[in-house]
């Protein structure tokens, strides 16, 4: 398993990024205590809101959140926290859930009338506000994939597309052009409003499927994918997260890959936390948790049961933290 701290040249693709907090590490009890306190305040805040629907208040919040949660606290752990602050936590990244997805549906809707009056959508995605974080976790998560995959698949999975599913848009659009997405979601206004929007996209539409399905009632059609995303928010609790990951581990074909996000340090009072130990059935690969404005660590996991080819391009023996992105590339 190769564990990356650090990317030396991920910096470089974030100069766009909209958070200017500068993400040093830190440490010490005191300056956790500090963190916690300025947490649980904006958790007051965001409880006492009269909605989560994108407005200047909520934004501004959302973004006094996610910057104080973007700097590393190394130490900083699920099992350091008190009771009261796990259930803090918990509740916090509910909340976190709903606004992020009234902010999926509000530029849902702001871009498919924009691609109605041009008939392509690509051109129109920078208007999200946080578009360029989504390109720097897609080429992250695809430059680590293409370091242990021999060719893309010809099917791909995504769980949990959401109404605005940028992420899968990307990854195909940029990453795996000659792939089949095909992007379930629980949520059936969801699926309706993704597939509305990118059905106006000829490029995409014939390669992008939506499905309205829970990931954890998805049986052997797991089977087809070569590699399966499991999106952050599918299984806000530990034990839900852990559910769908054993279903996936039961129903993915052996050998196939599974890219997972996680969270790490402050960053897990926004996103849940998965761990390695986590993914039972899988062999873990990479593990990479962010020291700048990409909030998701990102997990990459193969499914146990099958020998690989041993020409794979895996790199178990050399340390990631020592390679910045553009070399990870160049051997995909």
């Amino acid at each position: 398993m190769v564990i990356a701290t650090k990317l030396h040249h991920h910096r470089l693709l974030l100069s766009q990024t909209q958070s200017t907090k500068d993400p040093k590490p830190q440490g010490g009890e005191e300056e956790e205590e500090k963190l916690i306190t300025i947490i649980t305040q904006l958790y007051n805040t965001i409880s006492n809101l009269p909605s989560l629907h994108p407005s200047p208040q909520v934004n501004s919040i959302f973004s006094s959140l996610v910057s104080t949660c973007i700097p590393s606290y190394p130490s900083l752990s699920l099992s350091s926290l008190s009771p009261s602050t796990l259930s803090m936590r918990s509740h916090l990244i509910s909340l976190c859930s709903s606004a992020e997805s009234f902010l999926e549906l509000h530029y849902s809707s702001i871009l498919l009338q924009l691609s109605l009056t041009s008939s392509s959508l690509l051109p129109h995605l920078p208007v999200f506000p946080y578009f360029s974080n989504y390109l720097s976790l897609s080429l992250l998560e695809s430059s680590l994939l293409f370091s242990h995959l021999l060719q893309p698949p010809p099917l791909i999975a995504f769980l949990g597309s959401g109404p605005l599913p940028l992420s899968s848009i990307i990854l195909a659009s940029r990453h795996f052009p000659s792939s089949t997405f095909h992007n379930f979601d629980i949520d059936p206004s969801a699926t309706a409003k993704a597939s509305a929007l990118v059905a106006n996209d000829n490029s995409l539409a014939a390669r992008m499927e939506f499905i309205t399905a829970d990931a954890s009632a998805i049986g052997d059609r797991l089977r087809s994918y070569g590699v399966v995303f499991l999106a952050a928010l599918v299984g806000l609790e530990k034990e839900q997260k852990v559910g769908v990951i054993e279903h996936l581990s039961r129903h993915m074909a052996p050998g196939a890959m599974l890219v997972v996000r996680s969270a790490h340090g402050a960053r897990m009072f926004l996103y849940p936390v998965v761990e390695p130990a986590d993914l039972k059935g899988f062999e873990v690969l990479s593990v990479y948790h962010p020291d700048d404005e990409v909030i998701n660590s990102v997990i990459v996991a193969r499914k146990i049961g099958a020998a690989v080819d041993q020409s794979c391009k895996c790199r178990e023996g050399k340390k990631m933290e020592e390679m910045g992105l553009e070399e990870i590339q160049s051997e995909a």
